[in-house]
């Protein structure tokens, strides 16, 4: 049995339980990481089959880089890829449902709806104070116009990515974990730990590429804690959304991923110094996050 906190887990774990061998999961987190290469080997194949060469160099580099509207909704479409691969682990490997890794539809979108209500105010107070703040130094990103003209498909690219992603670490790994080891330091930490690592990018982030790891990992283990403590992905999607909203959509650093912004803060990836200084008020985020849903979700 869970701690008593832990108690709603159980609507993930049960169906997790009868396939819930270590070696099953090992080869359905390569059948996942399988499936999402070829998908994307495919697209990039496709598009060379189609494109003229000098097309298809500029196709690659906008994806490379990330810096133009199409560059970043690539990226992040292309991200998908990986709940087609969890769908393929989970109904093949594991013969358990795959949108019973999301949990009960019902409670899911209404503690969706509730911990995006309760996050999302605080996230527009942020972006102003630090417009306010930083005024001289925040520069314009998209048109307001064109910035609204793609925030449907803003949103839409936001929410594969984050789906794909919570599916993959919160709704697959670690129910599937916490099927096999009772102990939560186990179910918490290791999904958490993968995910921060494959956020390390030295030849972008420079010297700072280990804290990137680390507020991953804070970011990893408030979404596993407030999965489990929940029973759903709505909290942890809700708080993965915002999150990348204000990132990738308000108020981004300049370079990588920036091309969907209506703003850019004065720096870039590169900026080790500015980075560095930034870097508390990001973890002080996290806590606000994970504070927040748990008083607006009262668990």
């Amino acid at each position: 049995m869970f701690p008593p906190r832990y108690a709603a887990f159980e609507r993930l774990v049960t169906q997790a339980r009868p396939t819930a061998g270590l070696g099953r999961l090992c080869f359905g987190l390569i059948s996942v990481a399988f499936v999402y290469i070829l998908l994307v080997q495919g697209v990039f194949a496709l598009a060379q089959a189609v494109m003229t060469a000098d097309g298809y160099l500029a196709f690659v580099a906008a994806i490379e880089r990330g810096e133009t509207a199409f560059g970043t909704l690539a990226i992040l479409i292309l991200m998908g890829g990986m709940a087609a691969g969890v769908l393929v682990a989970v109904e093949l490997v594991h013969k358990r449902s795959f949108f019973g890794l999301f949990g009960p539809l019902g409670p899911m979108l209404e503690q969706f709806r509730c911990v995006t209500r309760a996050i999302a105010g605080l996230m527009a107070l942020f972006v102003v104070v630090t417009l306010l703040i930083d005024r001289q130094g925040v520069v314009a990103g998209m048109p307001l116009g064109t910035w609204l003209m793609f925030l449907p498909l803003t949103l839409l690219g936001l929410l594969i990515q984050v789906a794909a992603e919570e599916l993959v670490f919160r709704g697959y790994f670690q129910s599937q974990l916490a099927a096999r080891f009772q102990s939560p330091l186990v179910w918490l930490v290791v999904p958490s730990a993968i995910f921060a690592l494959l956020h390390y990018h030295p030849e972008a982030l420079g010297g700072n590429a280990w804290l990137a790891v680390g507020w991953a990992f804070a970011f990893g283990l408030a979404a596993a804690d407030l999965t489990a403590r929940t029973g759903t992905l709505g909290p942890a999607l809700a708080m993965h959304l915002v999150n990348n909203f204000v990132a990738l959509g308000l108020l981004s650093i300049q370079g990588e991923l920036s091309g969907l912004s209506l703003w850019h803060l004065p720096y870039g990836p590169g900026d080790e110094v500015a980075l560095r200084a930034q870097m508390p008020s990001e973890f002080l985020i996290i806590l606000i996050y994970w504070l927040s849903a748990r008083l607006a979700l009262r668990v």
